[in-house]
C-alpha cells in the first residue's frame, strides 16, 4: 500500500529533472557565435568575471540538485521495498487473524482465555473431563496463534514506522532537490540580468571575448589531447571517451550525447569502460579508492569545491578533462583552476 503523497513526490521529481535540463538561459547566449569586436575594457572584464562566478555557483547548485536526485532515487527504491514488506506482513497478519477467529480475538483483547476457562470449570465436571484433551489441544493451539499474532502485529507496527520515516526522508530530499534547482536558476538569472544591463556595444564586446576565450581553450585542448600518452585499461577507455567530447556544450543535468554536465561526462566516460557511476559528483566521490594528490595518475576522478560539486578525469601533468560550467564547453584544464577536494581511483 503506497504512502500518501508518494506518487505526488515521484511526479514532482520528474518535473524537477525536466526543469534542470531546461536551465540554459545565459549559457546559450554566451555560446552563440558573434562578429569580431574590440577587446573588452577593464570594467567589462570585471563584469565577465562576475558572470563566470555566478555561472560556477549555478553549476555547483545544479550538482547539489543532482546529488539530491540520486539520493531521492535510492530512497524511493528503499521506500518501495519497505512498503512491499509492510504489505506482506499485513497479509500474514490477516491469515493469523482468520485462524484465530473473531471469538478468540475478542478473548485475547479482553485478557486472553481466562473467562472461557472459568466457564468450563463451572460446567458439568464429567463433560469437561471427557473433552479435556480436546480443550487442552485447542488452548495450546490458540496460545501459539495468539503469540504469532502478537509478534506479527509488533513487526507490522515497526515496519509501518519505518515506512513513515522513509517517506519523510523522501519528502525532505525532494525539497532539497527543488531548492538546489531554484538556486541554480536564480544564479543564471542574476548573471543574465547583469549581462542585459550592459549597452549593446558592451554586450557585443563581452560576447566576442567569451567566444575568443572558448575557441582558444578548445583549440588548445584538442592539441593537448593529440599529444597525450596512451593510457591502458578502463582508465584509458574513459579518458578517450571524454576527450572525444571536447567542444561539446555544458548543460545542467545532461549526460550526452552532445551536451554534458561535469558528473554526466564522467558517468558516461566510465560507463564506456564498464564502470557504473551515479550522476552526481558528490555521489561519485564515494566510489573507488581514495588517492592522495601526490599519487594521481591518468584516469583518476578528481573532485573540487567544498562541499564537493565538481568532478573531472585526470589525464596527467596536472591537467583534467571536464565539463566546466554554463556558458562553457568540455575542455582540458589545470586541476589548480579550482579548489581541490580529493581523488578516487576506480
Amino acid at each position: 500500500m503506497a504512502t500518501p503523497g508518494y506518487r505526488a513526490i515521484r511526479s514532482r521529481t520528474a518535473l524537477t529533472a525536466t526543469a534542470l535540463s531546461a536551465y540554459l538561459g545565459f549559457s546559450l547566449v554566451l555560446a552563440a557565435p558573434v562578429e569580431a569586436a574590440p577587446p573588452p575594457s577593464a570594467r567589462l572584464l570585471e563584469v565577465q568575471a562576475r558572470v563566470i562566478d555566478l555561472q560556477n555557483q549555478a553549476a555547483s547548485a545544479a550538482e547539489g540538485a543532482q546529488e539530491a536526485k540520486v539520493r531521492l532515487a535510492q530512497l524511493n527504491q528503499t521506500l518501495a521495498g519497505v512498503q512491499e514488506k509492510a504489505a506482506k506482513q499485513r497479509s500474514e497478519l490477516d491469515v493469523i487473524r482468520k485462524s484465530l477467529g473473531s471469538i478468540a480475538l475478542e478473548q485475547y483483547k479482553s485478557s486472553g482465555l481466562g473467562q472461557s476457562l472459568q466457564l468450563l470449570f463451572s460446567s458439568n465436571p464429567r463433560a469437561y473431563l471427557a473433552s479435556a484433551g480436546d480443550l487442552d489441544s485447542l488452548t495450546r493451539r490458540r496460545s501459539i496463534e495468539l503469540r504469532r499474532y502478537e509478534a506479527a502485529t509488533q513487526k507490522l507496527r515497526q515496519t509501518t514506522l519505518l515506512v513513515s520515516d522513509k517517506a519523510k526522508l523522501v519528502r525532505a530530499t525532494q525539497q532539497r532537490l527543488e531548492a538546489q534547482a531554484r538556486a541554480a536558476n536564480a544564479k543564471l538569472a542574476e548573471a543574465e540580468k547583469i549581462f542585459k544591463s550592459l549597452k549593446a556595444s558592451e554586450r557585443k564586446a563581452l560576447l566576442a571575448a567569451q567566444r575568443r576565450a572558448e575557441a582558444n581553450d578548445i583549440a588548445s585542448s584538442r592539441a593537448t589531447a593529440k599529444n597525450l600518452k596512451n593510457t591502458s585499461g578502463r582508465a584509458g577507455v574513459a579518458i578517450r571517451y571524454a576527450l572525444a567530447q571536447i567542444g561539446d556544450r555544458y548543460v545542467f543535468g545532461a549526460a550526452g550525447m552532445r551536451t554534458w554536465d561535469c558528473s554526466g561526462l564522467t558517468m558516461r566516460a566510465f560507463a564506456s569502460a564498464g564502470v557504473s557511476l551515479p550522476h552526481s559528483s558528490r555521489a561519485q566521490f564515494q566510489y573507488g579508492k581514495k588517492i592522495p594528490r601526490s599519487q594521481l595518475r591518468p584516469g583518476d576522478l578528481v573532485f573540487f569545491k567544498h562541499p564537493i560539486s565538481h568532478v573531472g578525469i585526470y589525464i596527467g601533468n596536472g591537467k583534467m578533462i571536464h565539463a566546466p560550467r554554463p556558458g562553457s564547453r568540455v575542455k582540458i584544464a589545470p586541476i589548480d583552476q579550482m579548489r581541490y577536494a580529493g581523488a578516487v581511483r576506480l
